[in-house]
């Protein structure tokens, strides 16, 4: 063992004293300054490599009785370049002579500092003007304080890797565009990365006070599948892919995760990332919405409206088929004008069928039954906000009906300020949503129809002249079933066969009489009617011939008096008007309502009026 004398010791005293409680800077700091005074050198320092292997910058510096900051140095031409290489060197005198750059430097004594692996870190060094007499003792302490220092250098080496790593892992953490969140086994979050909070409309500062579970919305479906969720990581089993749905707890939204989670090897936290598939859910909705929409209008098309519903030979039917023919092969707008229950919505059907857009959907929209607020919304669609009650954004019926038709029935309904807007898409070929501001490109052929005299509505100022222009590029007139009395036995045994297997009855037949009768009827309702009369004949039928009685035609010709039926000049108009003056009288003018004139003509009370209009029929007084 290397003996220790009193000057050794009482150096080897003075730098334990001094650098007993610091570390790092401060133990470089200490260390150079107590191996000076302990040992009358005037300078000293650590120091570690530099960038290169060619150049250093020292960790402390005593020069003089004080400390240098930001010392840097070349290699080559000075003592250290030597003690770098990995030698003990010690030059007792001569230095300037030896190395011109040393100018006034007269003793130098230097140890390189390894690590574990014995890889110099950098040196430490003691030099004076004086001369430094070899000392073997001090050299001694001089050494075992350089491991102490080599030591110190390699911990703050690894200190720093370590704080370099954290600061990587901490951005690839926050920055990360999959969302994670560390909670504690009562799903309380710790630590949330940014695309956590942006999905789930948390804060920073909120994050200490949120809980997985209160994200969740109280609904049997989301219940379920969050206790799934969380019973599959109970039992350690694979979780992954889970799609959970939740509430941002800003503003209450729903939005859906894919969720994977784990508990940590100690078992005490919950390890979770997820990804925002919201945008794939809602499509997928939409999707399916429509999906379901089509396949509907399709099998209503398919089931109730088939082109060969058109019935009859007429030469007022054969003249419309002729021009439906026609007009299907263009793009042409078309607007059909007839009264109700002449089959307006079957025509616009043939002539979708017959397009060569009949691959695509037939979109219809009846203006009548839509409250005038919704109007713009079901045609346009709208954005999600964009009025109250707009929770989810809406497809309109035009991107419904993309590529195909859409057929606006009754469009005499539509108010004056959606009006604007109807005309501005049929010019234009595109409009944007409520509450968007993107315009949506469409290819959408439009057919319109109403029972209402359109140019009189324009005259009135209740329709939009321009618009109906737009609208009437192709008119086409429905005619009325009095002036197809040839076609109601046809018709007749068409409905005879629709309506007769569905109620269980055989029927063979009309008596003659009865279709006399039948062709003598002045039909206010038109098809419509004729439909319900043979149904209704046929759930009283007790054989296999339909007899349908006077009674069963509600003010038929044939119980107007015999005087009406003796003038043969009287026209069907006027028989039409003094019906219709009866019922309302006996009604006492009233229209709608189960006790109305409309309901007790079997025609809709629009119609009625419209009639009463055309036939200059008005209250008293």
């Amino acid at each position: 063992m290397h003996p220790v004398d009193s000057s050794e010791f009482s150096v080897l005293k003075a730098v334990v004293e001094g650098t007993a409680q610091a570390t790092g800077g401060d133990f470089m700091r200490s260390l150079v300054r107590n191996l000076c005074q302990a040992t009358g050198v005037a300078n000293g320092f650590v120091a570690e490599f530099a960038e290169a292997k060619t150049r250093v910058r020292s960790l402390a510096f005593w020069m003089d009785g004080d400390f240098l900051d930001g010392q840097e140095w070349d290699l080559p031409g000075t003592p250290c370049e030597e003690v770098l290489r990995g030698n003990f060197c010690h030059y007792p005198s001569g230095v300037s002579q030896l190395f011109p750059h040393e100018q006034g430097v007269e003793s130098y004594l230097g140890v390189p500092l390894r690590d574990g692996a014995g890889e110099v870190l950098g040196h430490l060094a003691l030099f004076d003007r004086q001369p430094m007499p070899e000392r073997d003792n001090l050299f001694y302490v001089f050494k075992i304080f350089a491991s102490r220092a080599a030591a110190e250098l390699n911990r703050l080496g690894i200190e720093q890797q370590l704080r370099l790593s954290e600061q990587r892992f901490r951005e690839l953490f926050d920055e990360a565009p999959i969302a994670y969140v560390h909670e504690d086994k009562d799903t309380r979050f710790l630590q949330a990365n940014q695309a956590a909070l942006r999905i789930l409309g948390v804060t920073a500062e909120q994050v200490p006070s949120t809980q997985g579970i209160s994200l969740v919305p109280n609904t049997p479906a989301a219940q379920a599948r969050l206790r799934e969720a969380f019973a599959s990581v109970e039992k350690g089993t694979d979780s992954a892919g889970v799609v959970l749905e939740l509430r941002r707890k800003d503003d209450g939204w729903p939005v859906w995760i894919r969720w994977w989670s784990k508990t940590d090897p100690s078992g005490r936290f919950l390890r979770t990332m997820f990804i925002d598939i919201t945008a794939q859910i809602l499509m997928e909705q939409e999707q399916a919405k429509l999906q379901e929409q089509n396949r509907y209008l399709q099998e209503e098309i398919k089931a109730e409206h088939n082109f060969e519903e058109i019935v009859g030979r007429s030469p007022a039917l054969r003249s419309l088929l002729n021009q439906v023919q026609r007009v299907a092969q263009t793009d042409a707008s078309v607007l059909i004008q007839g009264e109700s229950g002449t089959g307006k919505e079957l025509v616009a059907r043939a002539i979708h069928s017959a397009s060569k857009r009949k691959q695509r959907p037939l979109i219809k929209v009846n203006c009548a039954a839509l409250p005038s607020s919704l109007i713009e919304s079901e045609l346009f669609g709208h954005e999600k906000g964009a009025f109250t009650g707009a929770i989810n954004k809406r497809i309109g019926r035009f991107e419904l009906a993309e590529g195909g038709t859409l057929f606006l029935d009754e469009v005499g309904e539509i108010p004056l300020e959606v009006q604007v807007k109807l005309l501005r898409v049929i010019q234009e070929r595109e409009f944007e949503r409520v509450g968007g501001q993107t315009p949506i490109k469409m290819d959408v052929r439009v057919i319109t129809a109403t029972n209402r005299d359109l140019l009189q509505e324009v005259a009135n100022k209740n329709f939009r002249e321009d618009l109906f222009y737009r609208l009437n590029v192709f008119p086409l007139a429905t005619p009325p079933l009095r002036e197809r009395l040839e076609d109601i036995p046809l018709l007749a045994d068409f409905l005879i066969g629709k309506f007769a297997p569905k109620l269980g009855k055989k029927i063979n037949g009309i008596g003659a009489e009865s279709m006399r009768r039948l062709q003598r009827y002045h039909w206010p309702g038109n098809i419509r009617e004729l439909e319900n009369i043979i149904e209704r004949a046929i759930i009283l039928a007790d054989g296999p011939w339909l007899e349908i009685g006077a009674e069963q035609l509600p003010g038929s010709v044939a119980d107007i008096s015999s005087a009406a039926l003796g003038n043969a000049a009287a026209s069907l108009d006027a028989v039409a008007r003094d019906h219709i003056l009866q019922v309302l009288e006996q009604t006492r003018w009233v229209i709608e309502g189960p006790q109305g004139a409309a309901q007790r003509l079997q025609i809709k009370p629009s119609t009625l009026r419209y009639r009463m209009r055309k036939l200059d029929i008005r209250k008293p007084g």
